[in-house]
């Protein structure tokens, strides 16, 4: 029990040490480019520290990128075609149900033509790819696969989606101007940053993420080398949002908002039981198929 909860924190002390990293760095950029927030900064260099760990992690783990779910070029790129038609399978019922409801509005301030809808569609599914290429690789690769040499497959997934769903509240609400900005001041967004984690009016937008995180975590430990599978559908879902938030508008005074949080419009309770059924219905699937296996066997 000792030894599972110290391997369950070994990712939080990596994350706290880019942290510290990220904001002695973000510090000293700030300090020559005065311009830039430094939370800002903070945060991404922090981003950028954790998708590095990743080289180092897999050689003192002795991690081989099938491990991490990759799979050989051809497969991997009709995993990114599958995921992505299981993204829209999974969310677009979701989109239907917060139109249905008038929570999402649609916004007619915007230039409704063709070329206008495309080039923001290629623009958003690129981003897209691009946040799905960094964070799949870091949760349901390196995290989740270091995980899972010490951990039962259950506990690694739920850890793992944890980990996910906390790291995008950790954010501080101010900024410091350079002009005043010391390294202990530094220190203390930081720390507010992370008391943001419980903070209670983050809890329906977490529970959300968490859910996203378990239910990927669960795709990637289905079968091997399948993480081309997470990052498509993750990336789906990221298209998605993004998209809504270009066609439509949020009415958080509609009857049904609380089906939705604040945090982007669209995750929230809705998401949560949504994915939760997802999960459950995949776990019986896979205990139906088990049983059927050895049977036959």
């Amino acid at each position: 029990m000792i030894r599972a909860i110290y391997y369950a924190l070994v990712p939080l002390w990596v994350l706290l040490l880019a942290a510290l990293l990220a904001s002695v760095m973000g510090f000293c950029i700030v300090q020559v480019f005065d311009t830039l927030p430094v939370q800002k900064v903070i945060n991404k260099t922090t981003q950028a520290l954790l998708v590095l760990s990743i080289f180092p992690a897999m050689a003192w783990l002795k991690l081989s990128k099938t491990d991490l779910g990759v799979a050989n070029r051809q497969q991997f790129l009709r995993q990114l075609g599958q995921g992505f038609g299981l993204g829209l399978a999974t969310l677009l019922p979701v989109f239907i149900v917060l139109t249905v409801l008038k929570i999402n509005v649609l916004d007619e301030s915007q230039a409704w033509t063709l070329a206008w809808f495309l080039e923001k569609a290629s623009v958003s599914v690129l981003l897209s790819l691009l946040i799905s290429l960094i964070e799949e690789p870091l949760f349901r690769g390196i995290l989740l696969a270091s995980l899972l040499k010490k951990l039962p497959v259950t506990a690694a997934v739920v850890i793992s989606a944890a980990y996910y769903a906390c790291l995008h509240f950790i954010k501080s609400t101010h900024d410091i101007p350079a002009s005043a900005l010391t390294l202990t001041s530094t220190f203390g967004l930081l720390a507010e940053a992370f008391a943001n984690v419980f903070n209670p009016d983050i809890l329906s937008a977490f529970l959300a993420l968490l859910m996203v995180g378990v239910f990927l975590g669960l795709l990637r430990t289905g079968r091997e080398a399948s993480l081309g599978l997470c990052i498509g559908c993750h990336t789906c879902w990221v298209w998605l949002i993004k998209m809504n938030k270009t066609l439509f508008n949020t009415d958080f005074n509609a009857d049904y908002a609380f089906l939705v949080s604040r945090y982007d419009g669209v995750i929230g309770p809705l998401v949560t039981v949504w994915l939760l059924a997802a999960v459950l219905g995949y776990w019986g699937w896979q205990r139906r198929e088990f049983k059927l296996f050895i049977r036959g066997a």
